[in-house]
């Protein structure tokens, strides 16, 4: 048997709405025509247009040739009834039976999911790029293509944020943040945000050990029929001289097993003006354009990955490597705009994944990783050209090991629980005077159970976290460095909620509690002369309320969810002058921050019917979506800090708006694609002293994308070498199914010169041209 299910967020409206899928009030044979008139269209439009995409059951053996010869096929929606009918031997699949089932809510706390075309229409050249239009996500993007880009989740900091790829953590234990500008949209087939935790048992210990997690889906294989290959080319050429080809090769090497190959190299001068302007007491001091400079980027990625199938089970193992030189232009300071900084930066990592079900009631789930990270800095001596010039040359190592293993089982149908065990071994290493050495030893165990009765379901979970810290040789010069910080052992529980009044409304109610910590990362600890080994764990205490209403309209569909929440961050870890100097700092337990805030995602979708004059339908679907974060995030670290002009108690945290939110329009029709979005981040401070010269105005961006996709190879060949048209059965041309697709993009298209981190200025409108060649 083979599945076809569709998520709960059926009618979202970033993806585009099916003509299947109108109404719950739709007739039998309405829906299954509906049904077939989707699946004929599946030739002309991608896979990740339809809601039946083919998916693997944990009860039911998948096959990866699930695009034909289909025996029976179940189809999950939203309605609940289930229809039975056998489409006409003509149809394009031959189906001889279709199931349409009805499907309950399955996350008690719904994610915010980027997916499919949805993320190749939007105006984004990396991850951290779609992430943007996420509600309550804030991005620290120091400019341009190769720029530095994190991500804080409801301003609780980028270190409480985790981030998964393809189910396993990217970590980095020395200073903690992820740069989420080192992975390209190219090979990720969807980004899901989840606060406080995915809403599922079954997984490894480290995804109960964050605040919020990102989840990164890399793209699996999907075959038409009597395909083995399938091939994917871009090329991006634009602004900053860009230059950005790749490829995606994915191959069927058996009915069970595939594989796929993705390669992307970029380069870029990263030049672009900008405006520059100082005010001091009401006097300009200076106010010019100015070019940006040693932003350049030459980056190289490629990661391969095999996926197989196994009796009730499947497995997948992935490697990644990225290699990069890159300058680093630095901040405007003192009318200061050139800098010759520069970093390489050398990533790799295998990870593979094995799940399977051994009986009816048991599942278990092992991953494993080895990570290798190296890192190149050097701020040059040049005497002659800046004379406050200090050389420095370091490099850093990093290693990491991490294996897992979690079990669920099924005490009754509607109870589940789950057991995990995760060990990861970090060591760092770097030719800093007297550095340490540092090691550490975490294992993760967490218990977790869900229960569902009726409409209520409820998760529980507590996670144990044992940190063995040990340095492997003490500082000759520094004897307060000669122990290691403490060991670490906490117990931290969360308890998620929801319920759904009734069966015939899709309105839910939920809300969670969770506690959790982050550990201070080696630099906190260790950096020379600036570490300290007395630092606490960081924690945050999260509690969340929200709802979600669904409708469901003859053409349109309205999708509408509201949060709010209360974060407390205590123990902060923050850096301090070290004495009267300013040259010398240390890091310190003395931050507090209390966060209140509401997230509104609002998404609907329209179809309409047009035809052309053979009576050919072609649907025209317009999708809107809307995002807004409203974020009151203030400062409660020192109560003496407290003077009414200058002080820092009580007042909003650096670089948090007030309000910040996003919009984004996408229309398709025939093999046109237009998209709109809008991105708005309102006024800020870029420090929690809240004073006139500290003062941020909002910023906002409009960006286009208009692309239409061609169709190239139509006829099929006979076999014999010739192409006559017409499929005879005996094979089919390579390039019988090629479609080419021409997208330009503009960004900033107001030209609106902005900062999203102070004195790192931002690129003003810039082109891109795209062309992608599928075959």
């Amino acid at each position: 048997m083979f599945l076809i299910r569709t998520s709960f967020l059926l009618l979202s409206a970033l993806l585009p709405v099916q003509t299947f899928a109108q109404s719950s009030e739709q007739s039998s044979e309405q829906a299954e025509q509906s049904l077939v008139q989707s699946s004929e269209q599946s030739s002309e439009q991608s896979s990740e247009q339809s809601f039946g995409q083919a998916q693997p059951s944990h009860n039911t053996q998948p096959s990866p040739d699930s695009t034909h010869s289909l025996d029976k096929v179940t189809v999950e929606l939203r309605n609940y009834e289930t229809i039975r009918h056998t489409p006409p031997p003509d149809s394009t699949h031959s189906l001889n039976e279709v199931t349409v089932e009805g499907n309950r809510y399955k996350e008690i706390i719904p994610s915010q999911k980027l997916q499919g075309e949805q993320l190749e229409s939007l105006s984004s050249f990396s991850v951290a790029d779609a992430i943007r239009y996420f509600s309550g996500v804030q991005i620290k993007d120091y400019g341009g293509i190769g720029g530095l880009k994190t991500v804080d989740i409801r301003s609780m900091g980028t270190n409480h944020l985790g981030v998964f790829y393809d189910g396993i953590q990217l970590g980095n234990a020395q200073n903690g943040q992820i740069d989420l500008g080192k992975f390209s949209l190219d090979n990720i087939e969807e980004i899901s945000l989840y606060n406080g935790q995915k809403s599922e048992i079954f997984q490894p210990a480290k995804d109960f050990g964050s605040s919020g997690t990102i989840y990164l889906r890399t793209r699996r294989p999907n075959f038409d029929s009597g395909k083995k290959t399938n091939i994917k080319i871009y090329f991006r050429t634009g602004s900053f001289e860009l230059a950005n080809p790749s490829i995606l090769w994915e191959q069927k090497i058996s009915n069970n097993i595939n594989s796929s190959l993705n390669a992307e190299y970029i380069y870029s001068s990263g030049k672009y003006k900008y405006r520059y302007r100082k005010v001091e007491n009401g006097v300009v001091l200076w106010d010019t354009i100015g070019v940006r400079h040693n932003g350049d980027i030459n980056a190289l990625r490629v990661e391969g990955s095999v996926n197989g199938i196994v009796e009730q089970g499947l497995w997948n193992a992935k490697a990644y490597f990225y290699n990069s030189e890159k300058g680093i232009p630095g901040a405007i300071v003192n009318n200061k705009t050139m800098n010759w900084q520069r970093q390489w930066d050398r990533n790799f990592f295998a990870q593979g994944s094995f799940q399977k079900q051994f009986f009816k009631n048991y599942e278990m789930l092992v991953n494993v990783k080895y990570a290798n990270d190296w890192m190149h800095y050097l701020n040059p001596y040049l005497p002659n050209i800046d004379s406050s010039s200090l050389r420095i040359d370091n490099t850093f190592l990093q290693q990491e090991i991490y294996t897992s293993i979690a079990n669920k089982y099924a005490i009754f149908p509607n109870w589940d629980v789950n057991l995990s065990l995760d060990y990861q071994w970090n060591i760092l290493d770097a030719d800093l005077r007297d550095f340490v050495f540092p090691q550490r030893n975490t294992i993760l165990l967490a218990g977790a159970s869900a229960f569902e009765w009726k409409w209520f379901k409820i998760q529980v979970s507590v996670l144990g976290t044992f940190v063995l810290e040990k340095i492997t040789r003490a500082s000759e010069y520094n004897p307060q460095q000669q122990q290691s910080a403490d060991n670490t052992m906490k117990w931290t529980p969360a308890i998620f909620l929801s319920y759904q009044p009734s069966l015939h409304h899709k309105f839910n109610l939920r809300a969670f509690y969770k506690r959790i910590f982050r550990m201070p990362t080696f630099n906190d600890l260790y950096y020379t002369d600036i570490g300290n080994i007395d630092l606490k764990p960081e924690y945050t205490t999260q509690y969340n309320v929200g709802l979600q209403y669904q409708k469901e309209f003859k053409i349109v569909q309205l999708n509408f969810t509201a949060d709010a929440y209360y974060n407390d961050v205590t123990n902060k870890i923050i850096a301090v002058p070290k004495g009267n100097s300013q040259y010398r700092w240390m890091m310190m337990n003395l931050g507090r921050v209390k966060i209140v805030g509401v997230d509104v995602v609002a998404q609907t979708g329209l179809t309409f019917a047009t035809y052309s004059r053979s009576g050919t339908l072609y649907p025209l679907q317009i999708n809107f979506g809307l995002n807004y974060t409203y974020q009151s995030a203030r400062d409660f670290s020192d109560p003496n800090d407290n003077d009414p002009e200058a002080g820092t108690y009580g007042r909003q945290i650096a670089y948090i708006p007030w309000h910040n939110g996003s919009a984004i329009v996408n229309m398709s029709w025939r093999l046109w694609e237009l998209n709109y979005s809008f991105i708005y981040v309102g006024e800020r401070y870029h420090v929690s002293s809240n004073i006139r010269e500290n003062y941020e105005q909002p910023w906002y961006t409009h960006d286009f994308t208009l692309g239409k996709t061609f169709k190239i190879g139509k006829g099929k060949d006979t076999g014999k070498g010739k192409d006559t048209g017409k499929n005879t059965g005996k094979g089919k041309k390579f390039f019988a199914h090629t479609k080419i697709k021409i997208s330009m993009e503009i960004n900033n298209i107001f030209n609106q010169y902005y900062d999203v981190v102070v004195r790192y200025p931002m690129p003003g409108r810039n082109y891109k041209l795209i062309i992608m060649v599928d075959i």
